[in-house]
Parts: structure tokens; C-alpha cells; sequence
């Protein structure tokens, strides 16, 4: 989750929040990649979650990238609460999972060289300290109770209000992990059918990354446990957001979209605020109950943005939200599916093409299928597995039409990075089933062996 957000002066007018968002336009020759991926920290001795403080803990990781590799603190109320250099941000999620942030960059290549840095100074500083970190959609052994909580209020927060609007929230929060990439668009007609692409599609993400069929010390009856949380989390800020396939949809109808979202917070003078439930229409009114005839700024409006957790989601670019958190491997694989879908014009039309005259309810069972069932999700006469090997076919062709070499030139583009799907498409064997097989065979039903053959 974010960091508070930076965004500019006073709200004056409602157009200036249509236009935050339109600012975001950018020419095809600017556009960018950005890849953010979470892991968990475990001690290597007793497989428990590590603490925020202390010797071994989250913050000794954050001081020790500070310290050895440069990177400049971030504090909240006098705790280090995350890192950045370069563009790039290092953040701490509600558990203790680590995020890296990536900066934009220009390509596949620059975005796996930086994916690859940090793991390995993390592993450098983790090693020393007993710990290491796993990359896995959701927390396979431990119980609520042994999740440390990182001192951020906005987590403090919403781990208040989550068991107010769903069953899950506090689940997503402390024992999921995720690997998003972050994509531009050139207009809004350009924003328009990426989101429609990204949604529809984003099935084929969760089963091709599906990561998580463990959860509490047991396999659970899903390949995907982190998406199959999501369903049942806060339904005002999450799900396939359908009306984005309606005529009307821009800009604007994000915004409305954005409006209706119960607030969470507002952030003042390094403190969060408690505005749970609160509405920014009334803050744009001067009425919002936690800061009277006070109007928000464009810093609050990006901060709320934040707080929408849906499938794909629009800031000044798009996020896409659907893919579990993965083994070392599968961390550029993401990007290069998602570039390859949209960065390219003829691929972009052919992905939508392939999902334009699905119906809402198609678009909602398959992403309940994909968490599910992975690779064997069956909606209608829509096979995953078919469907995934056309979407792969064309995120190829997609890289193969940029044609943006690696600095060695050992690559002639970025087609290598599909490598990890194309195998998994071909075996028809994700990273969920894989561990399955295994858990029934080798591990002889005993989950804690991922800990030792799937760390980074």
C-alpha cells in the first residue's frame, strides 16, 4: 500500500479531479514501466513472521539498505516506515511484507535489472540477520495473531473498519502479497480501452500467476487464496468495476466512481486522520465530520485514489492488480505480459478483440473460476488455458513489435521475459499447482517445507 501521496494545492472545482487524472496523458514516446512486487520476511529458525522492531525485524532490513546500499529513509511519528532512491520507493505492508516500488523505466530490460538489485541486496541484509523472504500470494502457515502490525496509522485504521464491510479485509491486509505493474496511456480514448482490456483479462493474470493454494497450515480449495480474498473484502472499492464498459465511462465516471468510495483518512502534518466512512463529496462541501469547514487538497485526492482496491485501478496511470506474488523467476514475467497487451497498438486491439462482446457476468465468473481453478477454469465455452494461450500469443507479438534490445544486445527484445508463462502454458502447470504436487508427494503434506525450497 502507498505512501502518502504528493499531488499539488487546493480543490477549487470538480474539474480539477477529472484533470488530476487526465494530467496522466502521455505521449506513446514517454511512456513507462513500472513493476512493484511483496514478499514476506520470515526467521529462518522458526518460520514466524519477523517483527517491525528489533535485531532481526522489518526495520533492521530498512536500516541495513540504508546504511550499506544508500537508499534514504522515510518516518512516520519518528519510525522508518519505508525507503526511496532513484523514482523507486521501498514500503512496508500492514504485516510486515516488503514492497519495492520500481521507478518508471523505459523498459522490460531496466525494470527486471532493478527487480533483481533489490532482491539481491535484501537477500544481503536479511542473511545476515537470520532472515529470508518468500515470494507467495498468501501466507501459507501462519494465524492472524502472530501478524506484527508496522506502525503506520493508516493501517491502524483500517484494520478498524475492515470487519465493518467484509470477512477478509484484515486477511488482505496482514498475510497476502501481490505483483502489479504500472502502465501510461497517451488520451482518455487510450486510457478507456487499456482499463477495459485490463479488467477482462486480468482472469488470465490471476490464473497464469495463481501462487496461493495454502493458507493457515492447509491446502485450500483454490489455486489463487489471495484473489478469492478479494471477493469478499469491501465490495464499495473493489471487483471488475463493470460500468468502465459502459459508453459513458472516462475520466469523469472514474471520478464519480472515486467520489462514492468511503473514505479511510486524511493525511496532516505527518498524522492520519480518522475520516473512516466519511465522504469526500462533504469534504469538497467544507463538511467532511473529521476536519470541519476544511477543503481538501490535490495531496488528499491522491492519497484517496490509493484506497480503491479494485482489479485494475487508474491514477495517473493504470495498475494491474490481478497476479499473486511469486518466485524470483516470475517477477518480470508480469510486466512483459501486460507491455506486450498494451503498449502496442495492434496487440492492444487485438486483446480487446478477444473480450469485447463478453457480458458482465462472463468477466465475474471468470474471475472467480481463475482463482479457483487456476489453468482448468472452464466458463461457457471459454477454456483458461486456450484463452491464456492466445493472450500470451499476442503480449509476444505485442514485445516482439517494440523491438527494444537489452544493453548487451544479447537480447533483440523483450519476447525472453513471456519465457516463465510460455512454459507454464505449455505444461499447463502454474506456480499453485506445482506446489500442490509437491505438498501431496514430497513434502508428505507438511506446507512448511515451502519455507525452504521456495525462499528467494
Amino acid at each position: 500500500m502507498s505512501i502518502p501521496q504528493s499531488g499539488g494545492g487546493a480543490i477549487e472545482h470538480y474539474d480539477q479531479l477529472v484533470h488530476y487524472l487526465s494530467d496522466g496523458c502521455k505521449p506513446k514516446s514517454d511512456w513507462k514501466v513500472g513493476t512493484e512486487h511483496e514478499k514476506f520476511g520470515f526467521f529462518k529458525d522458526t518460520l514466524k513472521p519477523i517483527p517491525y522492531d528489533g535485531t532481526g525485524s522489518v526495520k533492521s532490513v530498512l536500516i541495513g539498505l540504508q546504511d550499506r546500499y544508500g537508499w534514504e529513509p522515510i518516518f512516520e511519528a519518528g519510525n522508518i516506515i519505508g525507503l526511496t532512491m532513484g523514482g523507486a520507493n521501498v514500503s512496508l505492508e500492514p504485516g510486515g511484507q516488503l514492497e519495492l516500488s520500481g521507478a518508471p523505466l523505459a523498459s522490460i530490460h531496466e525494470t527486471c535489472d532493478e527487480v533483481n538489485t533489490h532482491l539481491n541486496q535484501v537477500k544481503n541484509i536479511a542473511e545476515d540477520l537470520g532472515i529470508g523472504f518468500i515470494g507467495l500470494g498468501a501466507a501459507p502457515t501462519w494465524k492472524h495473531h502472530e501478524m506484527p502490525l508496522m506502525p503506520k496509522g493508516r493501517y491502524r485504521l483500517m484494520t478498524d473498519y475492515m470487519d465493518k464491510v467484509g470477512t477478509m479485509g484484515k486477511i488482505m491486509m496482514y498475510r497476502t502479497c501481490t505483483v502489479q505493474v504500472n502502465l501510461d496511456f497517451e488520451s482518455e480514448v487510450d486510457m478507456v480501452k487499456k482499463m477495459r482490456v485490463a479488467i477482462a483479462l486480468q482472469p488470465v493474470s490471476t490464473a497464469l500467476f495463481s501462487n496461493s493454494p495454502f493458507f493457515e497450515g492447509k491446502l485450500t480449495q483454490c489455486k489463487s487464496w489471495r484473489s478469492r480474498v478479494w471477493r469478499d473484502l469491501d465490495p464499495s472499492r473493489t471487483g471488475t468495476i463493470p460500468f468502465i464498459f459502459e459508453p459513458t465511462f472516462g475520466f469523469e465516471r472514474w471520478v464519480d466512481y472515486a467520489l462514492d468510495v468511503p473514505m479511510y483518512f486524511v493525511y496532516r502534518d505527518g498524522k492520519y486522520i480518522n475520516a473512516l466512512g466519511q465522504s469526500f463529496r462533504d469534504f469538497l462541501k467544507g463538511k467532511l465530520p473529521a476536519l470541519p469547514n476544511e477543503l481538501p487538497t490535490l495531496n488528499d485526492w491522491a492519497d484517496h485514489l490509493t484506497t480503491m482496491f479494485p482489479e485494475a485501478r487508474l491514477k495517473k496511470f493504470i495498475e494491474m492488480r490481478g497476479a499473486d506474488g511469486g518466485p524470483w523467476r516470475s517477477l518480470c514475467a508480469l510486466p512483459a505480459l501486460w507491455v506486450g497487451l498494451c503498449y502496442n497498438q495492434s496487440s492492444l486491439d487485438a486483446a480487446w478483440d478477444l473480450v469485447k462482446e463478453w457480458k458482465r457476468e462472463t468477466r465475474e465468473e471468470l474471475r472467480v473460476e481463475a482463482a479457483d481453478k487456476g489453468l482448468q477454469a472452464k466458463v461457457g465455452n471459454i477454456k483458461m488455458i486456450e484463452l491464456a494461450r492466445e493472450v500470451l500469443t499476442i503480449a509476444n507479438e505485442g514485445l516482439k513489435a517494440r523491438s527494444i534490445p537489452s544493453f548487451n544486445s544479447k537480447f533483440p527484445d523483450e519476447t525472453h521475459f513471456l519465457d516463465e508463462l510460455k512454459e507454464v502454458v505449455k505444461t499447463k502447470r502454474t506456480a499453485a499447482d506445482k506446489l500442490i504436487e509437491l505438498y501431496k508427494a514430497n513434502w508428505r503434506g507438511d506446507i512448511s517445507k515451502v519455507f525452504d525450497q521456495h525462499s528467494y
